[in-house]
């Protein structure tokens, strides 16, 4: 009881292990980010901090971007003030490849970067199947990079023709 009562509550003390997750993905991203100028490096710099801060930590990954507690919701401020910490950083780098929208870019590369690496963490979990595409660590960090390689030789701006992006 000694715990709760100095957050306030077990509400309280889950926020603030929420918003210590993101300081440590934060911490986790920028390191990753470091020596990396170029923008499509910071990018796949941020996918891989993405990935290492997820399977180092699954349950923490989990209460942050899962509802492994269906009665734990952090408050909108919270999620904002949390997810701004971090999601900026990809949103700087989109931003550094001319991107006319770069919040939107960057909300559709930090997606295939959540899906594959929570896919991965499912997976995981679970007896591996020979031959699949997550049927190692090692595949697991191949599969990332193809998928947001993919992705962004993908992406381009409104009206630009396919294959210049």
């Amino acid at each position: 009881m000694g715990i709760y009562t100095c957050f306030g509550g077990r509400a309280g003390l889950l926020e603030a292990v929420y918003r210590y997750g993101f300081d440590v993905l934060r911490e986790m991203l920028l390191g990753s980010l470091h020596g990396h100028a170029e923008p499509r490096d910071r990018i796949m710099a941020v996918a891989y901090g993405y990935r290492e801060f997820a399977l180092a930590d699954p349950a923490l990954y989990a209460l942050m971007f899962e509802r492994p507690l269906p009665d734990f919701d952090p408050s909108p401020e919270l999620r904002q003030d949390a997810l701004g910490r971090t999601f900026s950083l990809l949103t700087e780098a989109i931003g550094a490849t001319g991107s006319e929208d770069p919040t939107r870019m960057a909300y559709l590369v930090w997606t295939t970067i959540h899906g594959l690496v929570s896919i991965e963490l499912t997976c995981s979990g679970r007896s591996p199947l020979p031959g699949w595409f997550l049927d190692s660590r090692e595949e697991g960090g191949r599969v990332l990079a193809d998928g947001v390689s993919a992705l962004l030789r993908g992406l381009r701006q409104p009206g630009e023709p396919a294959g210049s992006g």
